[in-house]
């Protein structure tokens, strides 16, 4: 999609806000021309919009333009692009399945139409709920079934008779059975406090969950933990269950795994009721390679939505990478992102597998070490990267309070900078480095030999002005082959030792200790929002594994056991407590909207770290035997400390070592490089929280 910006001496292409960019980074400086080449690729983009469809607007509501449509009077038209198609049909319930007794009309530029009329009774001759398919002749007269596109409601077969692919239904409720919201959604959070979730392992039952059992039974929980954000997987229809959702099938349909279109309007309108703002795990990174229910091959070629060859497959994933320098395929993916807002009412974003949209390499193999040049590249995929500037530019221009989330693991600088700066324009990145640290600290390092050094350098490294989503662990680290941190910690000692009347196990007390610092520390130093996969607050057991035919196609590791949390007997409830206390004092003190924590200490031998952020002073004691009285803290005001959090509670597992009401005085001395220092007791696996006492 070149054009006359790109064309251009890039010296003499304007963006506007540049200078930002630069001066924040000026390792940039040597890639200026590169970013101005981007931006103007990016106008490019935008100039062939506004020439084919008028503007950016019409052009991102093509959920309008395409798919199968019913007006009041129940007329039908529909439209499809298929390019590569000799001929279009229409079959179903309808027609009795007849394939080509209904064919479309082929239009310029690869679209093809149709229009039927209402019944002679005034009724439509799709039915709610009638099945419908796509049939695509080929030059050599055969006859391939498709689903469409745009296909909004899609649903499983009932059974082994009925075959393994989805099939699209019309979905046309009556006016009275449409869901009406009834509560206004909530502006953008300062400080994002996100919990991640699946709805259909949110049951503790054997079984997929529902949305309105998450809508009456998860959303409370979350509430009740302090969060202010969820983040939803595996909407986006998907065949494979467990794919976890990533290997989307069909782009506007809602799964109906977990129910309705309907239902998801109505789970999303209790969230907002509570307060909670809810963001939707979006796939727009690559596409399952499924045929008959997905968009693979949909108008009989290996293109269409995709790269034809090589450059259209992911060799990891199994499935098609996106043509983002097409014109029909952005309108696609533009009108997806705006259908799930308009439609569902949605929030905002988390971008998965961002990584490979930015790279030829799909990042496969890469060490990504830092070196600029690997960010201005043969290897960089520049259409992917403008695809990205024109989501982000499109999303904060027609919805303010919109939150958009990278999952880029390349460190991409400019990723989280406005598109006016020259950036990407999301609003945050996953600090994906943290989790992978947490993970292999404990797989292959001694508590009494971790570096506390190492960790601050994995909790703070990240680009100054570009905001970090930190998080200890997520539903990566909790799949099978992997365990969760609370797993690592205890392992097999949970399932016999988390009795509240059982007598203390060490094995017990030190994960539940460690499981408590490292979820504070990486809150509190790690970002700028914090995010938490469902069930991990409270330390779930095991790990998280889907019906397969592996496992003899179980539901025993898909699901959350609500019932150990809620079990005043035994000690998830400890976790669970120190997770709803951290995100109420963060709530309190705001600081995931502060500036970066500044850690003043940080002790190999003493395994001390000590930071302040927000006006509070963080103190951690990672030793696994030394507890210090009267240990020197720098401090950032002056006046009397409290304790505001302490994991050796009791309420937290911990062993009450510590008298939460004595005061700490500051003494008129520097430390550490703050300006004042006051004196603590902190033992061992602990940490504490101090506030000046108002």
């Amino acid at each position: 999609m070149g054009g006359k910006w790109s064309s251009m001496d890039p010296s003499k292409i304007e963006v506007p806000e540049i200078n930002k960019l630069l001066e924040r980074d000026p390792y940039l400086k040597t890639h200026e021309n590169d970013i101005r080449k981007r931006y103007a690729i990016f106008k490019d983009y935008l100039e062939k919009i506004q020439a084919g469809d008028e503007n950016l607007e019409k052009f991102s509501r093509g959920y309008e333009q395409f798919g199968i449509k019913i007006d009041k009077d129940n007329k039908v038209f529909a439209r499809e692009w298929a390019p590569g198609a000799h001929k279009l049909y229409l079959t179903g319930d309808f027609n009795n399945w007849n394939k080509t007794a209904t064919p479309f009309t082929k239009k310029e530029y690869g679209k093809w139409e149709l229009h039927l009329p209402a019944n002679d009774d005034g009724s439509c001759a799709l039915k709610h709920l009638s099945e419908v398919k796509i049939i695509v002749e080929n030059d050599k007269g055969e006859l391939f079934e498709r689903l469409s596109p745009w296909a909004t409601y899609v649903t499983q077969p009932k059974n082994a008779a009925e075959g393994t692919t989805f099939k699209q239904r019309i979905w046309h409720p009556p006016q009275n059975e449409v869901y009406k919201f009834q509560f206004a959604k909530p502006k953008k959070p300062k400080s994002l406090r996100i919990y991640e979730c699946h709805v259909g392992i949110a049951t503790s039952e054997l079984r997929v969950g529902t949305y309105l059992e998450f809508a009456k039974n998860t959303i409370p929980r979350i509430v009740r933990q302090g969060y202010n954000a969820i983040q939803l997987m595996a909407v986006m229809e998907h065949a494979y269950y467990a794919s976890f959702g990533y290997q989307v099938t069909s782009f506007y349909a809602a799964s109906s795994r977990y129910g309705t279109p309907e239902e998801l309007k109505q789970l999303i309108d209790v969230a907002h009721n509570h307060g909670i703002y809810v963001l939707l795990d979006l796939v727009h990174s690559h596409a399952s390679k499924n045929t008959l229910d997905g968009l693979n091959m949909f108008d009989g070629t290996d293109a269409c939505f995709f790269h034809s060859g090589a450059r259209g497959e992911h060799p990891l994933w199994d499935s098609r990478l996106f043509n983002y320098g097409s014109y029909d395929v952005l309108k696609f993916l533009l009108s997806n992102l705006r259908w799930y807002i308009e439609e569902y009412q949605f929030d905002g974003y988390r971008f998965d597998g961002v990584t490979s949209m930015l790279y030829h390499s799909r990042g496969l193999g890469q060490g990504f070490t830092g070196d600029y040049t690997e960010y201005f590249n043969l290897n960089v995929d520049v259409e992917g990267i403008v695809y990205l500037m024109l989501a982000n530019h499109m999303l904060h221009e027609f919805y303010p309070e919109i939150t958009t989330i990278a999952e880029d693991v390349s460190g991409m600088p400019g990723m989280c900078r406005p598109v006016a700066e020259g950036g990407v324009g999301f609003d945050y990145r996953l600090g994906m480095a943290i989790p992978d640290k947490w993970i292999k600290l404990l797989k292959e390092v001694k508590d009494e030999d971790w570096k506390m050094g190492d960790i601050c350098w994995t909790l703070s490294n990240r680009r100054w002005m570009e905001k970090t989503v930190a998080y200890a662990e997520s539903h990566d680290q909790a799949l099978v082959g992997d365990k969760t941190i609370a797993f690592w910690l205890m392992d097999k000692n949970m399932y016999s030792h988390m009795s509240t009347l059982s007598p203390p196990d060490p094995i017990i007390s030190r994960g539940i200790a460690l499981h408590n610092m490292i979820r504070l520390i990486t809150h509190a130093l790690g970002g700028e929002a914090y995010l938490n996969f469902m069930g991990n607050e409270f330390g779930h057991p095991e790990w998280l594994d889907f019906p397969r035919i592996g496992n003899n196609s179980s539901y025993h590791y898909a699901r959350r056991q609500w019932n150990l949390v809620d079990d005043d007997m035994l000690k998830y409830k400890f976790m669970n407590n120190w997770d709803r206390e951290m995100n109420l004092l963060e709530e309190k003190f705001g600081w995931l909207q502060s500036n970066p924590g500044y850690v003043s200490w940080k002790h190999e031998d003493d395994k001390i770290i000590a930071f302040d952020r927000a006006g509070l002073v963080f103190v951690f004691n990672f030793h696994p035997t030394k507890s210090f009285a009267n240990y020197v803290v720098g401090v950032p005001a002056q006046g009397a400390y409290k304790i505001v959090l302490n994991s050796d509670d009791d309420q937290f597992g911990g062993e009450s070592r510590v008298d939460n009401s004595v005061k700490h005085f500051t003494e008129s001395q520097p430390y550490a490089d703050r300006p004042y220092r006051i004196l603590i007791y902190i033992p061992c696996r602990t940490a504490i929280v101090y506030a000046l006492d108002s």
